[in-house]
Order: C-alpha cells, then sequence, then structure tokens
C-alpha cells in the first residue's frame, strides 16, 4: 500500500473462489488504505458487471446450458473489463470517429443488480485523483477463454481460503437468497460454483501475494 503514495495510480487484482469474500476484503483493504492516505484514495471496483446480460446468454446455442453455467470465464466479456481497466490505468477514452484519445476526470465502472441478475451500466465512477483501484473477481488470473488481464493490472493477489468453506459459503447464500433448500442448494453449487473454483485455482499460482482468510 505504501507505493501508492506519490507512485502514481495503481490497479490491483484480488482474485479468489466463489465465495472466499473477495468483496468483503476488498473492502477492508480499501477502507484501511483511505485511513492512511485520506478518503477517496482508494476505491474498490467489481468485476462483476462485465457478466454478459441474460438476453445475450439467451442468444448463445444452448440457452439453458449458458444460464445455467452464468459465471464461468466464457459468460463475461473479458475484453471489454481489459478496455475498461486500461482507461482508468490512463484516464482517457477513446474519442469519436479516428481522433486522438481524450483525457478525462473520471471513468465510468459497471455494478451488477443482483435482484435484476443483470449488469448496471455506468454504476460508479472513479476519479483521476483515486490513486489505487483494487479489483476484486473471479477470473484476474485466468489465461483461457480470451482472458489476461496480466498487462492491465500491477500486480494481483489471491485470497487463500478453503474451497469447501468457500462452498459452504455459497451453498448457504443460495439458500438464503434463492430459498433453496440445503439439498438443491447443494446441487446448485456442485453444477456451477464448484466447476467455477476449479477454473480459479487453476491460476492461483500466477498470483503475486496469497492472503490469509479471516474469521467471519
Amino acid at each position: 500500500m505504501a507505493r501508492t503514495q506519490g507512485a502514481g495510480r495503481l490497479v490491483v487484482g484480488l482474485a479468489g473462489f466463489p465465495g472466499a469474500g473477495k468483496s468483503t476484503r476488498a473492502q477492508e483493504l480499501v477502507d484501511a488504505l483511505n485511513q492512511r492516505l485520506g478518503t477517496g484514495a482508494a476505491m474498490v471496483a467489481g468485476m462483476d458487471g462485465f457478466h454478459l446480460t441474460r438476453a445475450q446468454l439467451a442468444a448463445f446455442a444452448d440457452p439453458a446450458a449458458a444460464l445455467a453455467r452464468r459465471g464461468a470465464p466464457w459468460t463475461f466479456d473479458p475484453l471489454a473489463l481489459a478496455r475498461r481497466l486500461q482507461q482508468i490505468r490512463a484516464m482517457v477514452l477513446p474519442a469519436a470517429g479516428a481522433g486522438a484519445a481524450v483525457a478525462v476526470a473520471s471513468v465510468a465502472w459497471p455494478g451488477f443488480a443482483h435482484g435484476v441478475g443483470d449488469p448496471v451500466a455506468d454504476a460508479i465512477g472513479i476519479a483521476a485523483s483515486v490513486q489505487l483501484v483494487l479489483v476484486e473477481g473471479l477470473y484476474l488470473l485466468h489465461r483461457d477463454d480470451g482472458w489476461d488481464l496480466s498487462a492491465q493490472l500491477d500486480e494481483c493477489w489471491f485470497l487463500d481460503v478453503p474451497l469447501d468453506l468457500a462452498m459452504e459459503r455459497i451453498t448457504l447464500r443460495h439458500m438464503a437468497s434463492r430459498g433453496l433448500d440445503r439439498r438443491q442448494a447443494l446441487a446448485r453449487v456442485d453444477a456451477n460454483d464448484r466447476l467455477n473454483a476449479r477454473i480459479v485455482a487453476a491460476g492461483r499460482h500466477r498470483a503475486h501475494w496469497r492472503l490469509a482468510d479471516t474469521p467471519r
């Protein structure tokens, strides 16, 4: 964190399993940095806003399978994520037509409306004054399916949570948010979340740092 002082804007990734607690840990880290450097020095930016929309998934050759596997690497738009990260690093946006890129005071970042189940365009703005952007998401260390964010991230960390613990958290989340019983929630985890977690695990050796889990 000390590198942010006088080092220019840093863009750091925080990857981890579904249910690892990435959003919570990212916010804790950003809060600690803002206490040290001042409010607004750091921001969290989640990867969920780069999900393909439900309408886009419905246009797949097998829409039922695409919707069932939502959260897999191929149900995101990694190229859009890479472009947005590059814009944040440089604080420029492409000009209309063939003009040169234009410097801007902030770059918009999409969010995700869980109640609707779709991304929300331009949910937050990341100002040029922000010194560190902490991006959290599943596939920041992934290198297949069109993913490779190594050029857009100064570092990428991995939140090292036991897989079974992460899957239990996801099971409880499905029960609470979807009204499923435990058997139904476990079936959903095995059919999708655990598969995605195995993909995430394959890239964790690329992390610059591994962060230990904290009790909740």
